[in-house]
């Protein structure tokens, strides 16, 4: 199994983005006057998982400085 170095080598980094790709596209079709609401929160909720997978990777590897040893 190969070296993980970065997190847009993660599997479920690469299928999140492609699913905020997909549901991007499929909420192009959407009725105009769900243009500004339902659509807008869709896009931000698809992109979110990929930001949190992002986010997850960047914490890992420190050290938690709020516990004592």
């Amino acid at each position: 199994m190969p070296t993980v170095k970065f997190h847009q080598d993660l599997k479920v980094f690469q299928k999140s983005f492609e699913m905020a790709m997909q549901i991007y596209e499929l909420t192009k079709t959407f009725p105009k006057e769900e243009q500004y609401s339902l659509t807008d929160q869709i896009r931000r909720s698809s992109r979110s998982v990929s930001a949190n997978i992002s986010e997850a990777w960047g914490k890992r590897k420190y050290e938690n400085l709020l516990l004592p040893n």
